[in-house]
């Protein structure tokens, strides 16, 4: 056993920070003693490590509990998703450090912004999050989406694309507009009827995802054109106020 003031030193954080995972019952020790403090085993600092490799990809405290509490938890899958994220951050240091190199070097000539590109990581961080299914959505998803053939979901997924489409057909326009907004309250909607309840607050996440790159943002604008997903973030935050 450990106290917490031996494994706050063993892993860099601060005994705030584990009283604080263990009053939201992220991180309970193995055992208390009589006077009250607080004692971890080998399991307790298998977890730790668990959260600290969560937090380092910058995951929020709130998904990390959801992700570890979860009965489909398996630690090695966490790992391999882990190692995936952390190489991705990894090659984008490099690019950052070479960039900083390559401006010193040139004297601050280079116009390259494509290092500071985030959407790879966000990209795959939220489908490993998507991937545990502990969250009402994902098992609502799950139920509305059993039984279905291959090809009722790719008609599904081609109307919905359609909805894009139409964005498309007004991304030059104001996305405040009462078409925009229809649209919006359209693909909402729909995503609720196919999908799961889209709130708003879920809406506002899947409009910033749509825009942040990858695959996402591709597919939209290749159903509407360049610059259809940024229209449709733009119309959906509106919307969403």
């Amino acid at each position: 056993m450990m106290t917490v003031h031996e494994v706050a030193k063993l892993a860099g954080v601060s005994i705030r920070t584990l009283q604080y995972y263990d009053k939201i019952g992220l991180l309970h020790p193995a055992e208390y003693t009589g006077a009250g403090y607080r004692l971890y085993d080998d399991t307790d600092l298998e977890r730790l490590q668990q959260i600290l490799l969560f937090r380092e990809l910058e995951f929020p405290l709130k998904d990390i509990q959801k992700i570890i509490k979860s009965p489909d938890f398996d630690r090695n899958r966490a790992l391999e998703q882990q190692i995936a994220l952390l190489t991705l951050k990894k090659e984008r240091l490099e690019k950052l450090i070479d960039l900083a190199r390559e401006i010193q070097t040139t004297g601050g000539n280079h116009m390259d912004f494509s290092a500071f590109d985030t959407s790879k990581m966000e990209e795959y961080a939220a489908r490993a999050k998507a991937s545990w299914g502990d969250t009402p959505e994902y098992k609502e998803f799950l139920k509305k989406s059993e039984g279905r053939s291959s090809e009722e979901e790719e008609a599904i997924g081609r109307r919905m694309m359609s909805i894009f489409a139409e964005f498309g057909e007004i991304r030059h326009t104001d996305p405040a507009s009462g078409e925009a907004q229809a649209l919006v309250k359209k693909l909402q909607d729909f995503i609720t009827e196919h999908f799961y309840c889209c709130s708003d607050e879920i809406l506002s996440g899947l409009g910033a995802m749509y825009a942040g790159g990858g695959d996402f943002t591709a597919n939209i604008d290749k159903a509407g054109g360049e610059g259809t997903a940024a229209f449709a973030d733009r119309a959906i935050r509106i919307y969403c106020i």
